[in-house]
Protein backbone atom coordinates (compact mmCIF):
# COMPACT_ATOMS: atom_id res chain seq x y z
CA UNK A 1 0.00 0.00 0.00
CA UNK A 2 0.78 3.39 -0.29
CA UNK A 3 2.30 5.38 2.90
CA UNK A 4 0.98 9.00 2.97
CA UNK A 5 2.89 12.19 2.84
CA UNK A 6 -0.09 14.75 2.86
CA UNK A 7 -1.39 15.73 5.97
CA UNK A 8 -4.25 17.87 6.95
CA UNK A 9 -5.22 18.68 10.41
CA UNK A 10 -8.60 18.11 11.80
CA UNK A 11 -10.34 21.22 10.79
CA UNK A 12 -7.58 22.45 9.01
CA UNK A 13 -6.26 23.38 12.03
CA UNK A 14 -2.20 24.94 11.03
CA UNK A 15 0.48 26.95 12.92
CA UNK A 16 4.39 27.02 12.63
CA UNK A 17 4.43 24.19 15.66
CA UNK A 18 1.90 22.45 14.33
CA UNK A 19 3.79 22.11 10.45
CA UNK A 20 7.27 21.51 12.44
CA UNK A 21 5.49 18.49 14.51
CA UNK A 22 4.13 17.02 10.85
CA UNK A 23 7.30 17.08 9.07
CA UNK A 24 9.02 15.17 11.74
CA UNK A 25 6.44 12.49 11.56
CA UNK A 26 7.51 12.18 8.28
CA UNK A 27 4.90 14.10 6.07
CA UNK A 28 6.18 16.17 2.64
CA UNK A 29 2.84 18.31 2.24
CA UNK A 30 0.00 19.84 4.85
CA UNK A 31 -3.39 21.48 3.72
CA UNK A 32 -4.32 24.42 5.54
CA UNK A 33 -6.51 27.66 4.50
CA UNK A 34 -5.63 30.30 2.42
CA UNK A 35 -6.92 32.85 4.86
CA UNK A 36 -6.09 36.76 3.83
CA UNK A 37 -4.75 37.60 7.36
CA UNK A 38 -1.38 34.74 6.61
CA UNK A 39 -1.02 35.64 2.91
CA UNK A 40 -1.55 39.12 2.71
CA UNK A 41 -1.33 40.33 -0.81
CA UNK A 42 -0.38 36.66 -1.96
CA UNK A 43 -2.08 34.27 -3.94
CA UNK A 44 -3.81 30.85 -2.05
CA UNK A 45 -2.05 29.44 -5.40
CA UNK A 46 0.71 28.77 -4.97
CA UNK A 47 3.31 26.23 -2.81
CA UNK A 48 4.44 27.89 0.14
CA UNK A 49 6.62 26.07 2.99
CA UNK A 50 6.09 26.69 6.40
CA UNK A 51 8.22 29.00 8.83
CA UNK A 52 10.64 27.16 11.01
CA UNK A 53 10.46 23.94 8.70
CA UNK A 54 10.94 22.96 5.49
CA UNK A 55 7.67 20.98 5.13
CA UNK A 56 5.15 22.45 2.02
CA UNK A 57 1.94 24.43 2.43
CA UNK A 58 -0.96 24.08 0.44
CA UNK A 59 -3.47 26.73 0.81
CA UNK A 60 -6.93 26.05 0.25
CA UNK A 61 -8.45 28.18 -1.74
CA UNK A 62 -11.74 29.37 0.36
CA UNK A 63 -13.31 31.39 -2.48
CA UNK A 64 -13.63 28.09 -4.71
CA UNK A 65 -13.99 25.68 -2.26
CA UNK A 66 -16.80 27.38 -0.69
CA UNK A 67 -18.85 28.03 -4.01
CA UNK A 68 -19.06 24.62 -3.60
CA UNK A 69 -19.72 23.55 0.06
CA UNK A 70 -21.97 26.43 1.07
CA UNK A 71 -22.96 28.51 -2.10
CA UNK A 72 -23.91 25.76 -4.39
CA UNK A 73 -27.82 25.60 -3.02
CA UNK A 74 -28.11 28.81 -2.41
CA UNK A 75 -30.78 30.37 -4.79
CA UNK A 76 -30.12 34.45 -3.63
CA UNK A 77 -26.29 33.72 -5.31
CA UNK A 78 -25.62 35.36 -8.10
CA UNK A 79 -24.21 32.74 -9.56
CA UNK A 80 -26.70 29.62 -9.31
CA UNK A 81 -26.79 27.68 -10.39
CA UNK A 82 -23.53 26.11 -10.01
CA UNK A 83 -22.88 23.77 -13.25
CA UNK A 84 -20.00 21.95 -13.40
CA UNK A 85 -19.34 23.80 -16.91
CA UNK A 86 -19.49 26.90 -15.36
CA UNK A 87 -16.85 25.94 -12.61
CA UNK A 88 -14.34 24.26 -14.84
CA UNK A 89 -13.98 27.96 -16.75
CA UNK A 90 -13.82 29.63 -13.47
CA UNK A 91 -11.23 26.98 -12.69
CA UNK A 92 -9.61 27.84 -15.62
CA UNK A 93 -9.51 31.64 -15.37
CA UNK A 94 -7.77 31.42 -11.91
CA UNK A 95 -3.73 31.85 -12.14
CA UNK A 96 -1.36 30.43 -10.38
CA UNK A 97 1.01 26.98 -9.47
CA UNK A 98 -2.18 24.83 -8.28
CA UNK A 99 -5.70 25.46 -7.04
CA UNK A 100 -7.04 23.55 -3.48
CA UNK A 101 -10.22 22.83 -3.36
CA UNK A 102 -11.13 21.52 -0.35
CA UNK A 103 -14.16 19.86 1.35
CA UNK A 104 -16.04 18.03 3.47
CA UNK A 105 -16.95 14.70 2.00
CA UNK A 106 -20.28 15.48 3.40
CA UNK A 107 -20.88 17.72 1.02
CA UNK A 108 -21.95 15.08 -1.44
CA UNK A 109 -25.34 13.28 -0.22
CA UNK A 110 -25.42 14.62 3.17
CA UNK A 111 -25.18 18.57 3.36
CA UNK A 112 -26.60 18.54 -0.31
CA UNK A 113 -29.03 15.76 -1.39
CA UNK A 114 -28.67 14.02 -4.46
CA UNK A 115 -32.15 16.10 -5.47
CA UNK A 116 -30.01 19.06 -5.32
CA UNK A 117 -27.93 18.25 -8.57
CA UNK A 118 -24.65 18.24 -6.52
CA UNK A 119 -23.88 14.43 -7.41
CA UNK A 120 -24.54 15.43 -11.20
CA UNK A 121 -22.02 18.55 -10.81
CA UNK A 122 -19.03 15.80 -9.38
CA UNK A 123 -20.17 13.18 -11.98
CA UNK A 124 -19.55 16.33 -14.96
CA UNK A 125 -16.93 17.84 -13.38
CA UNK A 126 -13.85 15.86 -14.42
CA UNK A 127 -14.47 16.09 -18.05
CA UNK A 128 -15.64 19.55 -18.79
CA UNK A 129 -12.22 20.07 -16.83
CA UNK A 130 -10.37 18.30 -18.96
CA UNK A 131 -11.56 20.77 -21.97
CA UNK A 132 -9.29 23.38 -20.55
CA UNK A 133 -5.43 22.57 -21.72
CA UNK A 134 -4.50 24.50 -18.85
CA UNK A 135 -5.62 22.26 -16.06
CA UNK A 136 -4.72 18.90 -14.73
CA UNK A 137 -6.28 16.60 -11.89
CA UNK A 138 -2.87 16.40 -9.00
CA UNK A 139 -3.05 14.93 -5.96
CA UNK A 140 -1.40 17.06 -2.99
CA UNK A 141 1.55 15.16 -2.93
CA UNK A 142 2.07 15.35 -7.00
CA UNK A 143 1.73 19.22 -6.53
CA UNK A 144 4.61 19.74 -4.30
CA UNK A 145 6.67 17.79 -6.38
CA UNK A 146 6.39 19.28 -9.39
CA UNK A 147 6.38 23.03 -7.75
CA UNK A 148 8.92 24.96 -5.45
CA UNK A 149 7.47 26.70 -3.06
CA UNK A 150 6.31 30.36 -3.79
CA UNK A 151 7.58 31.93 -0.58
CA UNK A 152 7.26 31.33 2.83
CA UNK A 153 3.93 31.05 5.62
CA UNK A 154 4.54 32.50 9.44
CA UNK A 155 1.48 31.01 11.69
CA UNK A 156 3.03 31.77 15.18
CA UNK A 157 1.06 30.11 17.81
CA UNK A 158 -0.63 32.32 19.25
CA UNK A 159 -2.53 33.38 15.80
CA UNK A 160 -3.50 29.46 14.93
CA UNK A 161 -5.80 29.16 12.07
CA UNK A 162 -8.94 26.87 11.19
CA UNK A 163 -11.29 26.37 8.41
CA UNK A 164 -14.19 27.28 11.04
CA UNK A 165 -16.34 29.67 11.25
CA UNK A 166 -16.37 33.38 10.06
CA UNK A 167 -13.04 33.78 12.26
CA UNK A 168 -11.11 30.88 10.92
CA UNK A 169 -9.49 30.57 14.19
CA UNK A 170 -9.55 28.00 17.66
CA UNK A 171 -12.86 29.98 18.81
CA UNK A 172 -15.31 27.18 17.66
CA UNK A 173 -13.76 24.98 20.21
CA UNK A 174 -12.05 26.70 22.70
CA UNK A 175 -14.16 29.95 22.24
CA UNK A 176 -15.59 29.99 25.52
CA UNK A 177 -15.43 28.25 29.41
CA UNK A 178 -16.98 25.89 28.99
CA UNK A 179 -14.72 24.48 25.81
CA UNK A 180 -11.87 25.89 27.67
CA UNK A 181 -12.47 23.71 31.53
CA UNK A 182 -13.77 20.56 28.95
CA UNK A 183 -10.32 20.61 26.98
CA UNK A 184 -8.01 21.36 29.87
CA UNK A 185 -9.86 18.52 32.16
CA UNK A 186 -9.67 15.82 29.13
CA UNK A 187 -5.82 17.30 29.24
CA UNK A 188 -5.10 16.30 32.88
CA UNK A 189 -6.68 12.35 32.68
CA UNK A 190 -4.28 11.65 29.86
CA UNK A 191 -1.60 11.53 32.52
CA UNK A 192 -3.43 8.47 34.26
CA UNK A 193 -4.65 7.08 31.65
CA UNK A 194 -1.44 7.03 29.77
CA UNK A 195 0.41 5.57 32.96
CA UNK A 196 -2.17 2.62 33.23
CA UNK A 197 -1.26 1.87 29.48
CA UNK A 198 -4.56 -0.26 29.18
CA UNK A 199 -6.03 -0.53 25.54
CA UNK A 200 -9.52 -0.08 26.61
CA UNK A 201 -9.15 3.48 28.56
CA UNK A 202 -6.72 4.60 26.03
CA UNK A 203 -9.24 3.88 23.41
CA UNK A 204 -11.83 6.06 25.24
CA UNK A 205 -9.70 8.89 26.24
CA UNK A 206 -8.78 9.39 22.27
CA UNK A 207 -12.72 9.24 21.24
CA UNK A 208 -13.28 11.81 23.87
CA UNK A 209 -10.85 14.09 21.95
CA UNK A 210 -12.61 14.41 18.81
CA UNK A 211 -13.06 18.29 18.09
CA UNK A 212 -16.89 17.67 17.71
CA UNK A 213 -17.72 17.17 21.30
CA UNK A 214 -15.82 20.74 21.82
CA UNK A 215 -17.66 22.15 19.21
CA UNK A 216 -20.92 21.13 20.11
CA UNK A 217 -20.56 23.87 23.63
CA UNK A 218 -20.06 26.90 21.39
CA UNK A 219 -22.33 29.95 22.75
CA UNK A 220 -21.49 32.04 19.18
CA UNK A 221 -24.26 34.19 17.74
CA UNK A 222 -24.87 35.04 14.33
CA UNK A 223 -23.75 33.29 11.42
CA UNK A 224 -21.56 30.66 12.69
CA UNK A 225 -23.92 30.24 15.89
CA UNK A 226 -26.37 28.70 13.89
CA UNK A 227 -23.96 26.49 11.84
CA UNK A 228 -23.00 24.79 15.69
CA UNK A 229 -26.95 24.64 16.44
CA UNK A 230 -27.73 22.84 13.55
CA UNK A 231 -24.98 20.32 14.12
CA UNK A 232 -25.66 20.16 17.90
CA UNK A 233 -27.19 16.56 18.78
CA UNK A 234 -27.86 17.68 22.04
CA UNK A 235 -29.65 21.53 21.06
CA UNK A 236 -27.76 23.01 23.70
CA UNK A 237 -24.06 24.16 24.39
CA UNK A 238 -25.13 23.22 28.25
CA UNK A 239 -26.20 20.37 27.88
CA UNK A 240 -23.27 19.13 25.42
CA UNK A 241 -20.99 19.87 28.37
CA UNK A 242 -22.42 18.41 31.11
CA UNK A 243 -22.74 15.20 29.07
CA UNK A 244 -19.34 15.49 28.05
CA UNK A 245 -17.64 16.69 31.85
CA UNK A 246 -19.63 13.50 33.23
CA UNK A 247 -18.14 11.25 30.97
CA UNK A 248 -14.82 12.62 31.67
CA UNK A 249 -15.41 12.78 35.28
CA UNK A 250 -16.07 9.33 35.27
CA UNK A 251 -13.47 8.08 33.04
CA UNK A 252 -11.13 9.95 35.67
CA UNK A 253 -12.05 8.23 38.64
CA UNK A 254 -11.76 4.48 36.89
CA UNK A 255 -8.46 5.73 36.26
CA UNK A 256 -7.59 6.65 39.76
CA UNK A 257 -9.37 3.77 41.12
CA UNK A 258 -7.60 1.32 38.95
CA UNK A 259 -4.18 3.18 40.07
CA UNK A 260 -4.89 2.32 43.94
CA UNK A 261 -4.85 -1.51 42.69
CA UNK A 262 -1.65 -3.18 44.26
CA UNK A 263 -0.56 -3.83 41.04
CA UNK A 264 0.20 -0.41 40.18
CA UNK A 265 1.85 1.30 42.82
CA UNK A 266 5.26 1.33 41.85
CA UNK A 267 4.15 2.80 38.26
CA UNK A 268 1.79 5.16 40.30
CA UNK A 269 5.30 6.75 41.99
CA UNK A 270 6.78 7.12 39.01
CA UNK A 271 3.40 8.66 37.13
CA UNK A 272 3.36 12.83 35.96
CA UNK A 273 0.69 14.61 38.00
CA UNK A 274 -1.07 16.98 36.66
CA UNK A 275 -0.65 20.77 35.90
CA UNK A 276 -0.88 22.80 39.00
CA UNK A 277 0.83 20.11 41.10
CA UNK A 278 4.45 19.98 40.10
CA UNK A 279 6.95 20.83 42.30
CA UNK A 280 7.96 24.50 41.15
CA UNK A 281 11.48 25.66 42.00
CA UNK A 282 12.30 28.73 43.45
CA UNK A 283 15.64 30.76 44.45
CA UNK A 284 13.65 32.59 47.39
CA UNK A 285 10.58 34.28 48.30
CA UNK A 286 8.83 34.95 45.64
CA UNK A 287 11.62 34.52 43.24
CA UNK A 288 10.67 31.73 40.64
CA UNK A 289 12.92 30.14 38.58
CA UNK A 290 10.76 29.09 36.01
CA UNK A 291 10.76 25.15 36.32
CA UNK A 292 8.66 22.89 37.31
CA UNK A 293 8.68 19.09 37.66
CA UNK A 294 5.38 16.92 37.51
CA UNK A 295 7.36 13.80 38.11
CA UNK A 296 10.36 12.19 39.73
CA UNK A 297 12.35 11.59 36.32
CA UNK A 298 11.64 15.73 36.13
CA UNK A 299 12.46 16.68 39.34
CA UNK A 300 15.74 14.41 39.16
CA UNK A 301 16.39 16.44 35.56
CA UNK A 302 15.99 19.59 36.90
CA UNK A 303 17.84 19.11 40.10
CA UNK A 304 21.02 18.56 38.32
CA UNK A 305 20.90 21.88 36.99
CA UNK A 306 18.95 24.29 39.11
CA UNK A 307 21.14 27.20 40.89
CA UNK A 308 22.27 26.14 44.22
CA UNK A 309 20.52 29.03 45.66
CA UNK A 310 17.00 27.29 45.04
CA UNK A 311 18.31 23.69 46.84
CA UNK A 312 19.50 25.70 49.82
CA UNK A 313 15.85 27.99 49.72
CA UNK A 314 13.88 24.41 49.38
CA UNK A 315 15.97 22.33 51.53
CA UNK A 316 15.60 24.61 55.09
CA UNK A 317 11.81 24.39 54.40
CA UNK A 318 11.59 21.29 54.06
CA UNK A 319 9.65 21.70 50.43
CA UNK A 320 10.89 18.41 48.84
CA UNK A 321 10.48 16.32 51.15
CA UNK A 322 6.64 17.92 51.72
CA UNK A 323 5.69 17.07 48.04
CA UNK A 324 7.09 13.97 47.92
CA UNK A 325 5.41 12.87 50.74
CA UNK A 326 1.74 14.83 49.65
CA UNK A 327 1.82 14.72 45.61
CA UNK A 328 4.36 12.12 44.71
CA UNK A 329 3.01 9.86 47.58
CA UNK A 330 6.51 8.15 48.40
CA UNK A 331 7.32 7.27 51.93
CA UNK A 332 10.76 5.36 51.32
CA UNK A 333 12.15 8.65 49.27
CA UNK A 334 10.35 11.12 51.61
CA UNK A 335 12.35 9.59 54.77
CA UNK A 336 15.49 9.70 53.14
CA UNK A 337 15.09 13.57 51.49
CA UNK A 338 13.76 13.89 55.46
CA UNK A 339 17.27 12.80 56.82
CA UNK A 340 19.01 15.52 54.97
CA UNK A 341 20.62 18.42 56.27
CA UNK A 342 18.78 21.73 56.24
CA UNK A 343 21.63 23.63 55.74
CA UNK A 344 25.10 23.50 53.98
CA UNK A 345 27.75 26.01 53.62
CA UNK A 346 28.14 24.09 49.90
CA UNK A 347 24.99 22.61 48.77
CA UNK A 348 26.84 20.81 45.45
CA UNK A 349 27.63 17.63 47.75
CA UNK A 350 24.10 17.79 48.98
CA UNK A 351 23.04 17.83 45.38
CA UNK A 352 24.71 14.76 44.62
CA UNK A 353 23.40 13.01 47.46
CA UNK A 354 19.97 13.52 46.43
CA UNK A 355 20.50 13.09 43.09
CA UNK A 356 22.46 9.73 44.17
CA UNK A 357 19.07 8.95 46.22
CA UNK A 358 16.70 10.03 43.44
CA UNK A 359 18.52 7.92 40.77
CA UNK A 360 18.52 4.75 42.88
CA UNK A 361 14.94 5.05 43.80
CA UNK A 362 13.82 5.99 40.02
CA UNK A 363 15.66 2.66 39.10
CA UNK A 364 14.23 0.45 41.71
CA UNK A 365 10.50 1.67 41.06
CA UNK A 366 11.05 0.82 37.11
CA UNK A 367 12.61 -2.79 38.06
CA UNK A 368 9.46 -3.42 40.64
CA UNK A 369 6.93 -2.47 38.06
CA UNK A 370 8.50 -4.11 35.74
CA UNK A 371 8.73 -7.60 37.97
CA UNK A 372 4.98 -7.08 38.50
CA UNK A 373 3.90 -7.06 34.63
CA UNK A 374 5.92 -9.63 33.80
CA UNK A 375 4.65 -11.59 36.39
CA UNK A 376 1.22 -10.76 35.27
CA UNK A 377 1.88 -11.32 31.54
Amino acid sequence: GEEPKTFENTECIYNNEIAKTVEELGYEAIVTEGLPRVLGWRSPNYIYKAKGSSIKVLMRNHRLSDDIGFRFTSTEWDQWPLTADKYASWLASTPGQVITIFLDYETFGEHYWRESGILDFLRWLPSEVEKHSNLRWCTPLEAVNRYNPMDEVDVPKNATISWADEERDLSAWLGNELQKVSFNTLKEVGLPVKHLGDTTFLRLWRHLQTSDHLYYMSTKKGGSGVVHETFNPYGDPVKAFSTFITVVSDLIARCHLELEKPRFRFRRLLRKVPHGMGFRFFQGFARPTGLTANSLEEFYHILRSVDSKSISFHLGRGDFERWLSQVIGDEKLTKLFASLPKTAEDVEPLRDEMLRILKERIEELKRKDAEVTEKRG
